[in-house]
């Protein structure tokens, strides 16, 4: 069963992946980048056919090691876009939505786990809440400026998770660590939710 669940979770990051690129995608290859966040897309597809796989030390290892390896592999992909001047909506979003799923699973592993309460699925629905805050407040779709912080904080996100699925740390420790990188995360998203916030006010006050 494992294998059949990476491989259908994988087939439907691809499929997706597949229909965003012929929108966003101006380019006639998929180039080097987005082959980079591809290979990091099969190594979450591994990571999330663990969930519901027994929780034993062997899954939760191999789970944490293809998280960890995708997390490096993070920041590549934008350098390789770059590099080639290959860097497009379709790439960017890409690599964002990969971020946001293996943050998703590792989150629900480390509760299937019990590494943590059910609180920790938070850190995974976070992205997710705040898409969907944006169909019913339209000011939360405009585009957000880049981040340093947005970046950094995804990266500590992802880092704590894998820390937390560990057989080596424990609980409490586990939740703890979990809890410090889902405060990270949360106040990154209210950062953001506040800047948007204020510039629509400012665009109601002018017009």
């Amino acid at each position: 069963m494992y294998i059949v669940k990476a491989i259908v979770v994988f087939a439907a990051i691809v499929i997706v992946a597949r229909r965003s690129a012929r929108a966003d995608h101006p380019f006639p290859t998929l180039g080097p980048a987005n082959q980079v966040t591809m290979i990091r897309a099969l190594l979450v597809a591994l990571t999330a056919a663990c969930i519901g796989e027994p929780a034993t030390p062997a899954y939760s290892q191999a789970a944490a090691g293809a998280a960890a390896i995708a997390t490096g592999l993070d920041g590549v992909d934008g350098w390789l876009a770059r590099r080639t001047r290959m860097a497009s909506p379709f790439g960017a979003r890409f690599d964002m939505e990969t971020d946001a799923l293996l943050i998703l699973v590792l989150a629900i592993l480390a509760w299937q786990h019990g590494k943590a309460g059910p609180w920790v699925l938070a850190s995974g629905l976070l992205r997710y809440i705040f898409v969907a805050a944006g169909w019913l407040q339209p000011w939360m779709q405009r585009p957000l400026f880049p981040s340093l912080r947005r970046k950094t904080i995804c990266i500590v996100q992802m880092a704590g998770l894998i820390l937390t699925i560990l057989p080596a740390i424990p609980p409490p420790a586990s939740a703890q660590i979990a809890a410090a990188s889902l405060a990270a995360l949360a106040y990154s998203f209210l950062v953001d939710t506040w800047w948007l916030w204020r510039r629509a006010t400012a665009v109601t006050r002018i017009n």
